[in-house]
């Protein structure tokens, strides 16, 4: 495919549809992820028989983590029908398989009722979760960066992080307004139900907005040129490096956002102590912060470039987070926020970079595949177990900074790949296949490429 395609002209009004039939999705995956979080004992209890509330709540938060060790699968699966029939083919997949099986927990029968299928349905439904869960952060991110502007890319990628703090929020919200409104009954009979349906209206809504929007222009452009191809036949050995590197910095990225998403919140509450209420306002508080900064860091992107600006992220963390640790550990809500707010900064540079710099990372022809399989390596088994493995360093150790010390050099670590591996992409071309160093190839020049790799 070559590198100077004809321009499509997009108006206005059709990327601001784009933005919000993009962003919907986004914004129910990290809704679902809040509720399932906040009301985890109540699963627990209605689907797990033990008497025992501890071995319940964990019994639930496995099968919630259950969703991210099928996260890559599906990451390979939506990745390769959006390279290979569309990229708006995959979003809206992905939105329909997502929402009905969110919707699906909000009826199933507890163990009471149909006995030991409960919880076997629940797994089935949350690996479907993953699946489709596997094919949305990256669909959605390639959907609305190979629409924005090229100067742009990184302001408009940030919509994609900020809409999840916001889902996050929202959802946690939600729990929060049913759990003030309705009696302690009332909520474990029926209440906690609401949140999950309420994805199936908004699935609808998504999936209406999405098969409205024309595919993106760099699919559209591979159309033309007849560039569709088997994209894991056309990843080779310089697409499977890529895929490594995309995995460690994915590693960093979800590792991150986990501990401030929800690990931070029960370190507040159940290590230093913080009473509940105060441990979600601080949470919540600190989200928001986080979602006006994307933004910022989407344009720092866009000024300095993605490279600089994902080493300072890890960097940030890495020098800053046991000051934020011990910030946390004063007991004061003031101190406690500032130190919230100054992870939050490092974090909205982390999280932005992962969703540009995965679509401009690889060439069109696989960007989806490569991309969602490499992210969601680092996003799910890696970062998803990142709470737990704070949780268990705390019981092991009795330190209260040992979560600090894994997340330390956890970034340290990834730091030294994308110093040495990691090459600058903010001004490459969406359309154009690249070598390893980032130079566009031509079309000749990228089936030799591609050749070679697979001799």
């Amino acid at each position: 495919m070559g590198s100077s395609p004809a321009p499509f002209v997009v108006d206005a009004r059709a990327r601001r549809r784009v933005i919000g039939a993009t962003l919907i999705g986004n914004f129910m995956e990290w809704f679902d992820f809040a509720v399932y979080g906040f009301v985890a004992t109540i699963i627990g209890a209605t689907f797990f028989p033990s008497g025992d509330a501890t071995s319940q709540l964990l019994s639930s938060l496995a099968v919630f983590g259950v969703a991210f060790l099928f996260r890559p699968m599906g990451g390979a699966v939506f990745g390769y029908i959006g390279d290979k029939i569309g990229r708006r083919t995959s979003l809206a997949l992905a939105i329909v398989i997502m929402s009905v099986a969110t919707a699906v927990i909000g009826v199933l029968p507890g163990f009471a009722s149909i006995g030991v299928a409960a919880p076997t349905l629940l797994v089935a439904i949350r690996c479907i979760q993953g699946l489709s869960v596997g094919g949305e952060w990256t669909g959605a991110s390639t959907f609305l960066v190979e629409y924005a502007p090229d100067r742009k890319r990184g302001l408009w990628s940030s919509l994609i992080a900020a809409t999840a703090a916001l889902g996050i929020i929202a959802g946690s919200a939600m729990v929060f307004l049913l759990s003030n409104t309705l009696s302690q009954q009332d909520m474990n009979s029926f209440g906690w139900r609401i949140p999950f349906l309420l994805a199936l209206p908004i699935g609808i809504v998504g999936l209406f907005m999405r098969m409205k929007l024309e595919d993106t222009p760099v699919f559209r452009e591979i159309e033309k040129t007849g560039g569709r191809v088997n994209p894991f036949k056309h990843i080779g050995k310089g697409g499977i490096r890529n895929i490594l590197i995309a995995f460690a910095f994915s590693s960093a990225t979800g590792t991150g956002f986990y501990y401030f998403a929800t690990y931070f919140n029960n370190y507040l509450s159940v290590t230093q102590h913080f009473p509940r209420p105060a441990a979600i306002l601080l949470s919540t508080l600190s989200l928001v912060l986080y979602a006006i900064l994307c933004p910022l860091a989407g344009a720092f992107s866009d000024r300095f470039g993605r490279r600089i600006s994902y080493i300072l992220g890890c960097a940030g963390l890495a020098v800053l987070v046991i000051p934020v640790f011990l910030l946390m550990s004063s007991g004061q809500f003031g101190l406690a926020l500032l130190g919230l707010g100054i992870y939050a900064v490092a974090q909205s540079l982390l999280t932005v970079m992962s969703s540009v710099t995965i679509v401009e990372f690889f060439p069109p022809k696989i960007r989806l595949t490569a991309g969602a399989i490499g992210y969601n390596l680092g996003v799910g088994p890696v970062a998803g177990m990142g709470p737990l493995v704070a949780a268990a360093l705390v019981a092991a150790t009795g330190d209260k900074l040992a979560p600090a010390y894994y997340l330390m050099g956890l970034m340290i670590a990834v730091a030294i790949v994308l110093v040495k591996f990691l090459p600058e992409t903010y001004k490459r071309s969406l359309y154009a296949d690249h070598d390893q160093a980032g130079r566009p190839l031509d079309a000749r020049e990228s089936e030799t490429a591609t050749d070679v790799d697979h001799r």
